[in-house]
């Protein structure tokens, strides 16, 4: 039997090629995961090159990597102005964030990411937070778990779901979950809406959106100017806060314009059409096949204007 593959970084030479390393330059990887984009960005760096590699799941700890440049760092990157305070760094020269699901978190089944196993209602990426999808499904008013539902799934029948599993508390497993919301969805579309319904339960437990915000607005404080900001994505509210911020510098998309009618950004847009996963890659990778990159590079503070 072979050993569980902890992760499979998605579009990783594009990330990296997106990334411009400078050999001497200091790195972040926000999501550090099972190492794969920071063994890569290693690669690229001199040997007074930097790298920090963040993860708010302490399971991650046991990829880290064996080289003087790389330090881990746990926690979670909404915070990521703190930690490279309390690392000693005041700027970086590019930042890194793949926003999926490893396969770990899949695979530990215990962990309750996974409706294919019945598991304790977990969801939790940071083991240490007190608060869990058990907590929401039992305590989450019938309105605010529908809009939950909604709002990250984008599940038509959210109000209905939600009556219902306020009808059936308490919940304790993902088993008795799906003995609840099964009757609302159609065979035909059950994988896809139950893969629905968990993300929007993870998206809230780990106050994901949230996290992205606070990322993307600090990366601004901490980049140098020319610095390289590369996100990946893997569902269009995650994608839509990214492309705004990337063309206007907020997350709302707000576009301020200059006397010459010019959009007004700290960014010029790298990517002027989103990167997604090839056949190829999809074909060794199936779980990267909603994978999105977009990449910016902040622009000199003087103006804030493209060219």
């Amino acid at each position: 039997m072979q050993p569980l593959v902890y992760h499979i970084p998605a579009l990783l030479l594009e990330s990296i090629n997106g990334l411009a390393i400078k050999p001497g330059g200091t790195y972040v990887d926000a999501t550090f995961g099972g190492g794969g984009h920071s063994r890569a960005i290693l690669e690229h760096l001199g040997k007074d090159g930097r790298l920090v590699g963040m993860d708010q799941d302490m399971d991650a700890w046991q990829n880290r990597l064996n080289d003087e440049r790389f330090t881990f760092a746990h926690g979670n990157f909404a915070f990521i102005k703190n930690f490279l305070r309390y690392y000693g760094i005041d700027k970086v020269d590019g930042i890194l964030a793949d926003l999926g699901v490893s396969f770990h978190h899949f695979d530990a089944v215990d962990r309750g990411f996974t409706f294919r196993a019945d598991a304790p209602l977990d969801m939790r990426m940071n083991r240490s937070a007190s608060f869990t999808a058990r907590e929401l499904l039992n305590t989450y008013s019938e309105e605010r778990l529908a809009d939950v539902l909604y709002l990250y799934g984008e599940l038509r029948q959210s109000r209905r779901l939600a009556a219902a599993i306020v009808k059936a508390r308490p919940l304790t497993t993902t088993g008795e979950l799906l003995n609840v919301v099964r009757p609302f969805i159609k065979p035909a579309q059950e994988k896809k809406e139950l893969s629905m319904l968990f993300q929007a339960l993870r998206i809230e437990v780990n106050g994901e959106l949230d996290a992205l915000r606070q990322l993307l607005a600090q990366s601004l404080e901490v980049l140098n100017p020319g610095g390289r900001l590369a996100i990946i994505t893997y569902h269009s509210l995650e994608d839509r806060l990214v492309k705004n911020f990337m063309r206007s510098g907020n997350v709302e998309g707000r576009q301020e314009k200059d006397f010459f009618g010019r959009v007004r950004t700290p960014w010029r847009v790298i990517t002027g059409k989103v990167i997604v996963p090839d056949a190829d890659e999809v074909s060794r990778n199936p779980r990267s096949r909603s994978a999105k990159l977009r990449v910016a590079e902040l622009l000199p503070t003087s103006g804030n204007t493209p060219e």
